[in-house]
Order: structure tokens, then sequence, then C-alpha cells
């Protein structure tokens, strides 16, 4: 199994190119860009791994969600936030009806 702290070292690196000449990092020239390019990338990435699922092409469907999940990371480091936010979240909700979660949404629970 992979490690799933890369999700961390890949955060830590986005936050990182924060402080970095935006002429040398992708990253920063998304996040200097603004919150309307990082939204039209995830949008793009998201796209992309749909019609890869539809193609039934699993090596594009991995392929196009770390794509998907790298932009997601920047979106979150504009926000300030951590993949350790999303897990939290993602752990708060284990165990917990999909149906149970959403209604609980609706009613301010």
């Amino acid at each position: 199994m992979t490690d799933s702290s890369i999700l961390h070292r890949l955060a830590e690196t986005i936050e990182a190119r924060k402080t970095t000449d935006s002429s040398n990092s992708y990253v920063v020239k998304l996040l200097t860009s603004g919150q309307d390019k990082i939204l039209k990338k995830i949008a793009e990435e998201a796209a992309e791994t749909i019609m890869a699922s539809k193609d039934e092409n699993t090596a594009h469907v991995v392929y196009e969600m770390a794509d998907l999940w790298f932009h997601c990371l920047v979106l979150l480091a504009h926000h300030g936030l951590k993949p350790e936010d999303v897990l939290r979240e993602l752990e708060r909700r284990e165990g917990i009806s999909g149906i149970e979660e959403k209604l609980s949404r609706k009613t301010g629970q």
C-alpha cells in the first residue's frame, strides 16, 4: 500500500512555493492568478477525470485523478487549509450514512 503521507508532503511543498519566484513555479503562478484560475483548473481536471472514467481507461483515471487532487491541494492552500482539515471531516463522517450526513447539513444539526 502506498503511503498516504504524500498528500501532506505535497501540501507542504505547495505552502513553501507561496514564497518563491513565480517564474519558476507553476503553483505560485496558480496562486497568484487567484481563485478563479484555480477553480478553472479543478473543473478542467474533473472533466478529464470524468472522460477517462467514461472511456473505462483505469490508468488514465488514475492519472487524471492525481491532477485533480493536486489542484484541490492548491485550492486548500489558497484558503489557508491543509489536507488534515479534509481528513478530519472525512473521519467525522465515517460510519454515518451519506443520506443522514446530507440531511444533517440541511437541518443544521
